[in-house]
């Protein structure tokens, strides 16, 4: 058994492919097969099925495995930069899981800042919705992760990077464009476009506290379908500033009530997190802390 077996394992699982993942680890498809066969053999069970149709999909040990195998690699991982930081030689990679308007709009301040201080330190960005990052959090697929405090998982560890404003949408055709300010009853006629993702609850909160019900015409859960249906017309919707303002083509007003999302950056422990992923977080606390 051999931790390069287990780099090969998870990179199968994260990719889906065996060659895929011969292609990513610089090997032969036969080399990585050979790995797992090696691995299986040793265990005595089998970790993948081949499924035509499917492709290569877990069997129940393979599931079972696969956390534990994580973790090894993991600490393995953070010998390496300990090692490092003691023989002030820095290496590392991190693993951080992003959602669309963190990606554009809050990691480049952190990585401008973060790279001018360490630049041997590499990443590896997972963007998903909020949901994925959170199982990523939770099966050490990332090492940090840009969460929603509301919504979040006890379990982890919060670092608040930017109090984001709920603000409304609509097109560049729209009645509202040009006013700044917004009432919440003005809302209570124009066909609206619910979001079912992470900040309906948002949503919800403000027109529960106005004592009015949406004339809700579309319910979206991605955020960019959201904002092309706005651009083309179809409705307005109220979501976050972060994320609307950085939208082409979308006008942007403040309501007459406050709500707020707070992102944060989550992880499992910042006092046993490696020390590129303190530094990122001590970078990150530097650049946001006047806007948490």
């Amino acid at each position: 058994m051999t931790i390069a077996r287990f780099e090969v394992f998870t990179k199968i699982v994260e990719l889906g492919s065996f060659t895929r993942a011969a292609d990513q680890l610089n090997m032969t498809q036969s080399a990585v097969s050979h790995a797992i066969a090696s691995l299986e053999s040793e265990w005595g069970v089998s970790l993948f099925i081949r499924d035509r149709k499917k492709g290569v999909l877990l069997t129940e040990i393979g599931h079972m495995a696969l956390p534990h195998m994580r973790e090894i690699l993991n600490r393995m991982e953070k010998i390496s930069q300990e090692v490092a930081l003691a023989s002030k030689i820095e290496v590392g990679t991190i693993r951080i899981g992003t959602f669309a308007s963190a990606s554009a709009c809050l990691l480049p301040k952190i990585l401008s800042k973060f790279q001018k201080r360490h630049p041997k330190i590499e990443f590896k960005f997972y963007e998903g919705t909020y949901e994925e990052i959170t199982e990523w959090l939770k099966t050490g697929v990332v090492d940090i992760g840009f969460v929603v405090e509301h919504n979040s998982q006890a379990e982890f560890e919060m670092i608040p990077i930017k109090k984001d404003k709920m603000v409304v949408a609509f097109s560049v055709h729209h009645k509202f464009n040009g006013q700044e300010n917004i009432s919440i009853q003005d809302l209570k006629e124009e066909p609206f476009i619910m979001p079912t993702g992470m900040y309906q609850s948002h949503v919800n909160e403000i027109f529960q506290e106005a004592k009015l019900k949406p004339c809700v015409r579309f319910e979206v859960h991605d955020c960019n379908t959201i904002a092309n249906m706005v651009k083309e017309g179809l409705g307005v919707t109220i979501g976050p500033e972060l994320f609307l303002k950085s939208q082409p083509n979308i006008r942007v007003g403040n309501l007459n009530v406050s709500n707020w999302r707070n992102v944060a950056l989550a992880c499992h422990s910042i006092s046993d997190a490696s020390p590129a992923v303190k530094a990122f977080l001590a970078v990150a606390k530097s650049v946001f802390g006047d806007e948490a």
